[in-house]
């Protein structure tokens, strides 16, 4: 009796093993339901809409939004926010914000986080990979057309043209078949190249002259020499605009388009869409801020050394930019226009030793402070190290910079 029992038990063991292998014994209730303490909600801010449009999408509390507005006041406003920008948005299971997140921009997000007091807010900078990227090409109609039409390659072609800015002016120096070569920061996340940081070393060969370029720290101060040590920036920028045309150089007898009549002509006039921005060339004090006959509206800076520039046909001038006023080196005093004598848009830009004109393109002036001597050793190791990478790098005829990080160029 005692075995019969026990066989009768092995076969309904036996039965209920195979029925679980099957899969037919139903699981207990309690493990069907799966409770989320917490969701997350992501996006990105659609053209024209606000916070109050992202709140009310997914019925979150608008009393949680003030109260998150509140605690981000005094970080970054959140009355505006941008297209496209990623948010992410975590609440619980009563549908309460615990956590907020929305990206500033490229380099800093914005992180509110729920507390027993309420909300409070701080940005946090967004840590990227770097990789050394490497890139070469030659010029063909301008460097912005040469190195892609993406807004990473734009980015990478105005860092490139501000580190060369004193001694190359890329609107009028540039010769097609000049050649570029470039070791630059890939900035990745989580594997996905994203920017391009700083250029650390650049070489650029314009008409025949190369010119180099070294990123170096002295004194907690990062900035740009040539292999020698000296500072690549001067007391005036080349050209007070970027990437245009110029219409007519300087000369001692031009035809004049609108009198015509041949007369001297005092200066270089920069081709541009109305509205382009005007820099300052150099540090200096306004002497000279309104109209002006032929040159309609027009400023006029003073520089150290004697030296004056002029800015003429402006659509309109900076409103700081008043007589007496003080004015650095790249601020913009004015926009493109075609006020006085003009036949369209365009900056005539002048530049004077005491009323003597002179052509700003043949004016050789002082550089800025080079590399101390207790600090070439390094620097010097430092461009040996770079030059290495530079020279390995082959200029394509026609080589774009990409988001992907590379030209194809692997040195």
């Amino acid at each position: 009796m005692h075995k019969k029992i026990l066989i009768v038990f092995g076969l309904i063991s036996l039965v209920f093993a195979a029925a679980v292998l099957q899969g037919n014994v139903p699981k207990k209730t309690t493990e069907q339901v799966h409770h989320e303490p917490y969701r997350e909600i992501s996006g990105s801010i659609r053209k024209g809409e606000t916070l109050f449009d992202v709140f009310k999408r997914y019925q979150l509390s608008i009393e949680d939004l003030f109260r998150i507005r509140e605690a981000s006041a005094s970080v970054h406003r959140l009355r505006k926010v941008c297209p496209d920008q990623p948010y992410t948005i975590t609440v619980d299971d009563q549908d309460r914000i615990t956590n907020f997140e929305y990206w500033i921009d490229d380099d800093s997000i914005l992180c509110i986080t729920r507390n027993e007091a309420g909300f409070i807010a701080e940005k946090k900078p967004i840590t990227y990979e770097k990789r050394l990227l490497y890139f070469g090409g030659a010029i063909q109609d301008n460097l912005i057309a040469s190195m892609g039409d993406s807004r990473d390659a734009l980015m990478l072609a105005l860092q490139l043209s501000d580190i060369f800015a004193w001694d190359i002016d890329f609107t009028t120096d540039l010769r097609n078949g000049d050649t570029y070569r470039i070791v630059v920061e890939g900035l990745y996340l989580d594997g996905e190249f994203k920017k391009y940081g700083d250029i650390l070393s650049a070489e650029f060969v314009n008409d025949g002259t190369i010119s180099t370029a070294y990123r170096f720290t002295v004194g907690g101060e990062t900035d740009y020499f040539d292999r020698d040590g000296k500072s690549l920036k001067r007391a005036f920028l080349k050209a007070p605009l970027s990437f245009r045309r110029i219409s007519s150089g300087f000369s001692r007898s031009r035809y004049h388009p609108v009198l015509k009549i041949r007369r001297p002509h005092h200066g270089i006039d920069y081709s541009a869409a109305a509205g382009t921005p005007v820099s300052a060339i150099g540090a200096a004090t306004v002497i000279f801020s309104g109209r002006k006959g032929q040159y309609g509206n027009l400023v006029i800076l003073r520089h150290a050394n004697g030296y004056l520039t002029y800015y003429g046909h402006l659509s309109r001038i900076s409103v700081e930019v008043r007589a007496g006023r003080k004015v650095e080196q790249g601020q913009v005093i004015g926009y493109v226009g075609s006020t006085g004598l003009a036949t369209g848009p365009h900056l005539h830009y002048e530049m004077r030793i005491g009323n003597r004109p002179v052509n700003p393109q043949q004016v050789s002036l002082p550089r800025g402070s080079a590399v101390p001597v207790n600090l070439l050793e390094d620097f010097q190791q430092q461009v040996r190290a770079m030059d290495t990478q530079l020279a390995a790098i082959v200029p394509a005829a026609y080589a774009k910079a990409d988001t992907k990080g590379g030209a194809g160029i692997d040195p």
